[in-house]
């Protein structure tokens, strides 16, 4: 053997490099990751709203023997339940064999809002001959982006008499679409030489609804009366109702293969469905010996507060109360349990190469990406994980031949984020970040590999162990 080539054995063994996951899959998982794509995609066009993913989840917990849990049902080794908080959050669980107090539950959470345009409380004027809806945006969004693309209409309206409406229009093929007005590039030299923060403002959000006039020539707003008599005849909605709505305008397109190869996939929602999915289906479709928990989330993009947020207590009490069930004490098992805060992270993007910092930038298709610590500038706001329990998941996935990667979200100062983790470590919990790297994060339409989405199920296989 000469120097050269011993060199580069030594290099091979002791140097760190991520791994392209296609390239070291076998055919048969390869395959794997191309059907397990098909139902995550079917999930997807299912649940643009987090009511509707709460819901999606729960038809699949049911589908697999799971039943309704509810605060004071008794609870035994074996049993597979849902609690569904306010149709908008769900956490799937099942009960183990271990002892809870001594090993502690195995949690996976991810959070199932992504960022939109919600519909405002007093929302429907006419102007110009078209009727529109004001709105407010939900989440961190380029609100140019929003403009002239097909929108439907997803979500709820509690009528005066306590009805409740749904509503999902623009998805069908039959279905209108709506609309947000952009300028013509003809008359939009002002528009074009602001900052990009400035293109659109918030309160130019106005969906397009109505164009048509009501038939009566006595009415002042024919356009606005024709909207509100559609929406009557249809759903039995007044203007007053829209007080107690809660509506949102989302990208109506669906979820699509990108590329010639199909190795990738387009769609809103990635964040956070992408990893809501994969830890779903996994203590759906796998028997464990620790008490294992998904908790799909709401409220995550605004700094997961609310009844729904991973800050309501109810997610603390739901985890004291399964424990003193079992006759544990509760706060031994959450001083025992493990966390993986499953989110995305920035997938590094050559064409913003300025932004990241490659060496430690999550690459697409290679894998589940760890990411120690979140937050902005000096790690604010972040849980940063301590290297014991890094190392812990690190075996973990050694042993179970997960392909992963270390990932942290653009240059040091230039930009940053939070997830759902440091809420969980605040209840001595270890806790650590692990997701899916995505392409345009928070764009209506955002790309993933079908490798790491495959990836992130794996690792979540290997925790739940």
């Amino acid at each position: 053997m000469s120097e050269n080539s011993a060199g580069q054995e030594l290099l091979k063994e002791l140097a760190y490099k991520k791994t392209n996951y296609f390239e070291t899959a076998t055919k048969d998982e390869r395959d794997a990751m191309f059907i397990y794509a098909d139902g995550y995609k079917a999930f997807l066009d299912a649940a643009k709203t987090e009511r509707e993913a709460c819901d999606y989840a729960v038809s699949l917990a049911k589908k697999k023997g799971f039943t309704e849990y509810k605060f004071g049902d008794p609870l035994h080794p074996g049993d597979r339940k849902y609690f569904v908080n306010r149709g908008k959050s769900v956490v799937v669980f099942r009960i183990g064999t271990k002892n809870l107090e001594k090993d502690g539950f195995r949690i996976i959470a991810s959070h199932i809002d992504a960022p939109r345009i919600d519909i405002k409380q007093n929302p429907l004027y006419e102007d110009s001959g078209m009727a529109f809806l004001k709105t407010h945006y939900y989440g961190g969004i380029k609100k140019y982006q929003w403009t002239a693309i097909p929108l439907a209409l997803h979500g709820v309206v509690i009528l005066k008499d306590g009805t409740k409406v749904e509503l999902k229009v623009g998805e069908e093929a039959g279905d209108p679409v709506f609309y947000i007005n952009d300028l013509l590039p003809h008359l939009g030299g002002e528009q074009m030489n602001g900052k990009a923060s400035g293109i659109i403002e918030g309160e130019q959000l106005n969906v397009l609804v109505g164009g048509l006039p009501y038939p009566d020539k006595e009415v002042s707003e024919k356009i606005k009366l024709s909207v509100l008599s559609i929406l009557h005849e249809k759903y039995g909605i007044c203007e007053e109702d829209f007080l107690s709505a809660e509506l949102s305008a989302v990208p109506a397109f669906g979820a699509r293969d990108v590329g010639f190869d199909r190795a990738l996939i387009g769609a809103y929602g990635h964040d956070d469905r992408v990893c809501a999915y994969p830890a779903l289906t996994a203590v759906l479709d796998n028997e464990t010996e620790h008490t294992v928990l998904a908790m799909l989330v709401d409220k995550e993009e605004i700094g997961s507060e609310g009844t729904t947020g991973i800050q309501c207590k109810v997610y603390e009490d739901l985890m004291d109360e399964i424990a003193i069930t079992l006759r544990c004490n509760h706060r031994r098992a959450r001083a025992n349990s493990k966390c993986l805060s499953s989110d995305v992270t920035a997938a590094y993007d050559p064409n913003f190469a300025g932004v990241y910092e490659k060496m430690n930038a999550a690459m697409l298709s290679c894998g589940t990406a760890m990411c120690k610590f979140t937050g902005a500038r000096g790690k604010s706001g972040s849980n940063d994980a301590n290297a014991e329990f890094v190392g812990e998941v690190r075996k973990m996935f050694a042993e179970n031949g997960v392909v992963w990667q270390t990932s942290e979200l653009g240059k040091v100062d230039v930009g940053g984020g939070g997830t759902v983790a440091k809420f969980v470590a605040q209840l001595n919990i270890d806790t650590v970040d692990l997701g899916v790297p995505v392409i345009s994060m928070h764009a209506p339409w955002e790309v993933i590999s079908k490798a790491d989405l495959y990836s992130n199920y794996k690792a979540f296989l290997a925790f739940m162990k």
